[in-house]
């Protein structure tokens, strides 16, 4: 399918306007801007279900040029509110059945606008903060009309979204004959998440998030696995509490993103909105435990305090982020039960980090084994 050649455009919530051209669907979106510095794995970005709500600038400049693959995804649709690009091409190296980023886009629903500045717009953000903005490709609406639209668009900070984009009833992953069960709680999870684990050995039966702890339980499993996912963590009570008694259980347990940081609230911790989120493939950790480095990729625009976590004597720090001291990790003292904030499935992105799920499966067949 051929671009519509048409004026778009994209106002930021602080005034600020870009004019560019419509790329995807035709229309208007809303959203909170974000950016993501990855030069590759476009797909797998725009379906991983933590971007759901967020409007997303692609730092690298050539967006598109390898087209879309059925075996490339994160979850079965586009996830983005929105997309930000600097060149789209209409042209792809790979044409399969999907056709190219621009059916993909379409078939999904997601507006886009490119041929600005993206560059001047990464710079306009880090300055400024993670804001809400509107893209339009409408040429009926006004700047006005679109600003006006714009005020009414709730802040991310407070915004629950999970029940948006998990899975609305159980499934099942993996060999069932396995001795190793991980129950896997869906808040938003990537389809690579399982498929670490089911490669090896697991077999996994995934939980909507608003199962019950006695469901999960119910089930016997052996190790849970607490997934991604958009939003606040803090305005999800009930997750909380539900990951609060699945980790009394004695169960291991693996936090991944908002996993992680629901774990850490479960535990008496507090989150903290970040002024810019971590968004990429390059994002330099520390492993505390083994003074190692690692690369990693980042989504998220949330954080564990690191105020909340010095009052707390139950939760070791595990993992820091090289480029601003955040917490990347911690685990819990007494209790098989760990996490990171960044995504050790990658997909996209460096493999560095997968040991950690050697590290679960670990814990879990120990747990096998003791049964």
């Amino acid at each position: 399918m051929n671009r519509i050649s048409q004026p778009a455009v994209l106002v930021l919530a602080d005034g600020t306007v870009f004019q560019g051209k419509s790329c995807g669907y035709v229309g208007v979106t809303t959203g909170e801007i974000a950016f993501n510095t990855a030069m590759t794995g476009y797909q797998e970005v725009f379906t991983d279900p933590s971007y759901f709500g967020q409007v997303l600038v692609m730092a690298t400049a050539h967006i598109g040029n390898y087209g879309v693959h059925k075996d490339e995804i994160e979850s079965e649709t586009c996830k983005v509110s929105g997309v930000i690009i600097k060149k789209f091409s209409d042209v792809a190296s790979r044409i399969g059945p999907i056709g190219t980023l621009q059916d993909y886009l379409v078939r999904d629903g997601v507006v886009g606008i490119s041929d600005i500045d993206t560059r001047a717009l990464v710079r306009h953000i880090r300055k400024s903060g993670a804001m809400n903005c509107i893209i339009s490709s409408d040429e009926s609406k006004s700047i006005d009309d679109l600003k006006a639209q714009l005020a009414q668009v709730p802040s991310m900070d407070g915004l629950s979204l999970s029940q948006e984009v998990c899975c609305k009833e159980p499934f099942f992953e993996g060999d069932e004959n396995s001795a190793i069960r991980v129950a896997v709680i869906d808040f938003g999870i990537k389809k690579n998440i399982v498929r670490c684990l089911t490669e090896r050995g697991a077999y996994c039966k995934v939980f909507p998030m608003h199962t019950t702890a006695e469901e999960v339980l119910s089930w016997k499993p052996t190790g849970i696995m607490y997934s991604n996912g958009p939003g606040d963590p803090s305005a999800m009570p009930s997750s909380i509490q539900l990951v609060k008694e699945l980790i009394e259980s004695g169960l291991p347990g693996f936090g991944i993103c908002l996993g992680h940081q629901i774990i850490g609230l479960s535990q008496g911790l507090k989150t903290v909105k970040m002024f810019n989120g971590h968004r990429g493939i390059n994002h330099p950790i520390k492993n505390l435990k083994t003074g190692k480095s690692e690369i990693t990729s980042q989504n998220h625009g949330f954080v564990i305090s690191k105020e909340s976590i010095a009052s707390q004597d139950n939760v070791v720090v595990t993992h820091v982020h090289l480029n601003d001291d955040t917490i990347a990790g911690i685990e819990l003292k007494n209790k098989k039960v760990f996490s990171v904030q960044y995504h050790p499935e990658a997909s996209a992105g460096p493999h560095d980090s997968r040991y950690l799920f050697d590290d679960f499966i670990e814990k879990v067949k120990s747990v096998s084994v003791k049964a």
